[in-house]
């Protein structure tokens, strides 16, 4: 149990200026935003607030850094990021607790954070000796041909506030590595954690201006010039799928190479030869990871008839055993959402479909004092039609529905306009590679609530984006590869 000494002192640390250029400073026109601890209502500290004239400067200072850090040796870039691997777990503490005080996470969650987001570090510093190109013969014999891979450009990033570090990593860590500068703009709920980590950076020696990090209330404000000036060349987004359209938009203007990880509509599904009590368990981590505020989080319960009611009766019994509270505390395992918004959304969809015929097995409704808690909820006989099996919850809420076949489930987990993660439990091999082929979504967690790992990749289908993050393929989307024809005569 962390003391109110222990937040101070860490929240004291923590930069609160504009990072640009390789210095802090406040924005132009003197503008702060408060920073709100989710589980009191109080605010914790004050950080600066861009303006659209500190965005062009921070894109400025990454278009100067751009040269350097292109031309920086791989090894260098590599010993930059596995410095700042080590500093991650050096400041594990500290970070932990700064995340848990402006998100809202539970302590041992957020350093689970901290460790998985200095995977990516660890990842991407082996990767970035492994950037390579090709030479070969043409099939006339008249030219050779020379590929070369190259830094794609300034980069610019958008990150939510779920994951305040491993969302930051997974972009700068493949940036750092290819040898391109940035600039991230960070969720306006959760600029703490970044701008700790870009200390972490500087003093991994980071060339200045190679990151950049700009607070922006007003975001469309600050990113739209940026995306629309023509220096940054590579756009990554993480959110939601509006505003990664719109981003989209935006950097069409000058065809910006573009990576979006959007909304996700998750189904977890159990098939009546699962193994229950492994898929209650996966259902716990798909489910309840973050409070269930993660774009993987599992959305759509799809249980077969033969086993819904032991299954149903279970992850009750399991979700009804959490405790509920400020992530500092001892023994807590749900945190509060975010904010008042993400809370009135959540219990607005469980209201709904009460209305609509749903029932209450555990929770369903918004605990009474300060702060944004929901309990954990497990709803039976949800509608298909619910706006609970369309929306993206974002909660810890477990709607159930029964079907009475594979088909069946098939079919609802593939009604949807999303397609980042589904879910599936069998121990029928047949039925999960047929299962596993036509589920239209970019990852597939089988007999296992977590699909996120650093060295694999990270992506959806549909409306839930493009591109890939992570794995072997992650920093593809940071090179270019030139061609060059080399005429031959001998």
């Amino acid at each position: 149990m962390t003391t109110n000494a222990d937040e101070r002192r860490v929240l004291d640390a923590v930069p609160t200026g504009l990072f640009i250029g390789g210095r802090w400073r406040q924005a132009e026109n003197g503008a702060t935003a408060k920073v709100e601890d989710p589980a009191t209502g109080e605010v914790l500290t004050e950080v600066a607030d861009a303006s659209p004239a500190d965005g062009m400067d921070a894109l400025a200072a990454a278009h100067a850094a751009q040269p350097t850090i292109a031309a920086m040796p791989p090894r260098e870039r590599s010993e930059i990021l596995r410095r700042a691997y080590d500093l991650l777990h050096e400041r594990i503490d500290d970070l932990a607790l700064l995340m848990t005080l402006e998100m809202g996470k539970p302590f041992a969650e957020a350093k689970g954070e901290v460790v998985y987001a200095s995977e990516f570090l660890r990842w991407f510093s082996e990767e970035a000796v492994r950037i390579d190109g090709g030479y070969q013969v043409a099939p006339n014999g008249q030219t050779r041909f020379l590929t070369i891979r190259q830094p794609v450009g300034v980069c610019v990033f958008v990150t939510p506030w779920n994951f305040p570090l491993a969302m930051g990593t997974r972009k700068i860590a493949p940036a750092v590595a290819a040898g391109c500068a940035s600039v991230i703009k960070p969720a306006p709920q959760t600029p703490l954690t970044m701008l700790a980590f870009a200390q972490v950076l500087a003093d991994a020696g980071l060339p200045d201006g190679a990151l950049n990090v700009i607070n922006a209330t007003d975001a469309g404000a600050v990113m739209e010039p940026i995306l629309r000036d023509g220096r940054a060349r590579k756009m990554s987004f993480t959110g939601s799928t509006p505003v990664g359209k719109l981003l989209l938009s935006q950097a069409s203007d000058k065809v910006m190479r573009s990576s979006l990880e959007l909304g996700g509509n998750a189904s977890f599904i159990v098939l009546d030869d699962a193994d229950v009590d492994s898929a209650v368990e996966g259902a716990m981590i798909a489910k309840m990871r973050n409070m269930g505020e993660a774009c993987t989080a599992a959305n759509r319960f799809y249980v077969q008839r033969g086993v819904a009611e032991e299954f149903t009766a279970k992850l009750a019994e399991r979700m009804g055993a959490l405790t509920v509270g400020r992530g500092t505390e001892e023994g807590v395992n749900v945190g509060p959402l975010i904010d008042a918004k993400g809370l009135d959304k959540v219990a607005d969809l469980v209201a709904d479909a009460v209305a609509a015929g749903a029932s209450v097995a555990i929770g369903g409704k918004a605990q009474d004092g300060p702060g944004y808690f929901y309990p954990p909820t497990v709803l039976t006989d949800v509608p298909v039609n619910s706006r609970l099996n369309h929306e993206e919850i974002f909660g810890p809420v477990a709607p159930i529905t029964v079907v009475d076949s594979a088909d069946d489930a098939l079919a609802a987990a593939n009604a949807t306009e999303f397609g980042l993660v589904n879910y599936v439990y069998t121990r029928d091999l047949n039925r999960a590679l047929h299962i596993a082929e036509n589920l239209e979504s970019g990852m597939i967690g089988l007999n296992t609530g977590l699909v996120s790992n650093p060295a694999a990749p990270f992506g959806g289908v549909k409306e839930s984006g493009l591109g890939r993050e992570g794995g072997d393929v992650g920093i593809d989307e940071f090179l270019e590869t030139k061609y060059v024809a080399i005429g031959y005569s001998g």
